[in-house]
This record gives C-alpha cells, structure tokens and sequence, in this order.
C-alpha cells in the first residue's frame, strides 16, 4: 500500500491535535496488526462513542489535515479495530487495479459452475458492465454526514457502538487498504482491490465510506440510481463486489429495487 505522510504519530504528543488545526476529545492511537505493532499510527479514534454532529464538526478540519473520518464499530461481536486481524503490509495500492477488471473477475469467480444463474436474472453468466453514473443530488460530504449521523443516533442495529476515527488516506475509498482492514477476506485478501472499486463509485455514485466493522461495511450514496434498469446494472456489480449480500430469494432483480434512491449500502461478507 502506497503510503502517505501520516500525521498521526503527532498526536503522541500533541493529543488535543491543535498543531493539527483539530480539537480533538479524548482518543487513542492504535497501530494493532495480525504481523504485529505497525511503525506509524494506522488510526486514531474517539474513547467514547460518536453522537449525531461529530462526524461534520471534525470531518472538515481533519481532512484539511491528511485525515479522513469513518466510523469504527468498537461493540462489533469480534471486537473493536484493534482484534479485526489488520494486515497493511500485505495490501496493495487501489490504484493500481482496474475496477471494472475487479468486478469481472469477482463476477466470473462467484458461480464456476452455474449454480446461482438464477440469483444473476435479469443477466446471464457473463459480466454485464458497468453501470452508469448516477446524478448527485446532494454533495458527497453532506451525504456522509448524514449517514454518520443517523448510525450513530443510537437507533440502528448495527454498528453497536460506532467511535469516530481518523485514518490517513487520499480518498474515502482508500481507508479499508490504508488501515489493512481484511473484512472481505474470504472473498478477496487484498483489499485494495475492492478499494479500487470503491474509487469507482466514488467517481460514479458519489460514496463515501462511512462505518466499518470486523466484516461489515458501509457507505452513503451522493448519486444513487433513480431507473429500475441502471439499478439492476449496479445490483450486478454488489452481487461480484459482495456475494454474501445476496440470498435464493433476494437475486440480482430483486436486491435492485432496494437501491432505487437508496442513500446508503451496506455491505456484509461471510
């Protein structure tokens, strides 16, 4: 994984964040790996949990700061980030793979033997495509903060009990690969490449990543479809980007309803 400069190991002595430009409550560094302690920092979040408004108040400044804000599931039943197996060394960079070549492969490999056609309906066993863009109809950071706000109001199921964290990355798409996150490992164990995908919607759909748990992903939707048919176009590349999601009575036809207008996906691996 490309690294950037990270500015977290300031904050060991500078916890406030204010060399930062950032007002910072009480937090904790973790550089916690599967290979052991990480050189640098790989987060940053919150000691207590994230409240509606904590995501807009400190997303802005942190990102001025080469940090970008997602929340972290610290009562997921496998833990809190620091028990979530985090492999950096071994990512990848997610510009250095090709989305569409991702979701192809990913689509190929979910059903070698044509069991699942039936899940793929209205499309056959070859890769469909891309879908097509989508038209923002709210800004991408204004979307975000809102699904912040409303995983963190207490109201959802999951995440359980979501902390504000700060991860040092280019992009929003970038933070699984950036903090080595293997929540897809059974799918895929590099997770730039989901990452790479991720960067297309981001470009296409306007996401941003907003929660993540030990294998729980989830991103708002600034540009959702508003066509049942371009729906089903993006429900194809979720059923290759995350089969899990899917079931024998919820395919390809069905799951695109969900995503009409939806302003927010939720992504789960096995």
């Amino acid at each position: 994984m490309a690294m950037l400069p990270n500015p977290l190991p300031r904050l060991a002595t500078d916890p406030s964040g204010r060399s930062l430009g950032l007002r910072l409550p009480p937090g904790r560094l973790l550089d916690t790996t599967d290979d052991g302690p990480w050189p640098e920092p790989l987060l940053w979040h919150a000691e207590h949990p994230a409240a509606p408004g904590h995501w807009a108040a400190l997303g802005g400044p942190a990102a001025r700061a080469g940090l970008l804000p997602v929340l972290v599931d610290l009562g997921d039943r496998q833990g809190g980030p620091e028990s979530w197996q985090l492999t950096p060394a071994r990512m990848s960079y997610p510009g250095d793979h090709d989305a569409e070549d991702v979701l192809a492969e990913y689509w190929e490999d979910a059903d070698p033997d044509g069991e699942l056609l039936g899940l793929l309906h209205p499309f056959g066993p070859g890769w469909p495509g891309l879908a097509p863009a989508g038209a923002l109809t709210l800004a991408p950071d204004v979307a975000a903060a809102r699904l912040a706000d409303t995983l963190s109001d207490g109201s959802p199921d999951w995440p359980r009990t979501p902390h504000l964290a700060l991860v040092p990355a280019r992009r929003s798409a970038d933070v699984p690969a950036a903090i080595g996150w293997t929540g897809p490992l059974n799918h895929d164990n590099d997770v730039a490449r989901p990452c790479a995908v991720l960067r297309s919607w981001e470009d296409r759909f306007g996401i941003r990543v907003v929660a993540l748990g030990f294998d729980t992903l989830a991103v708002s939707v600034a540009a959702p479809p508003v066509t049942e048919s371009d729906a089903q176009a993006l429900a194809a590349e979720h059923f290759a980007f995350c089969p899990d999601n899917f079931s024998h009575s919820r395919g390809v036809g069905a799951y695109a309803k969900d995503l009409v207008g939806a302003r927010s996906w939720v992504f789960w691996w096995d």
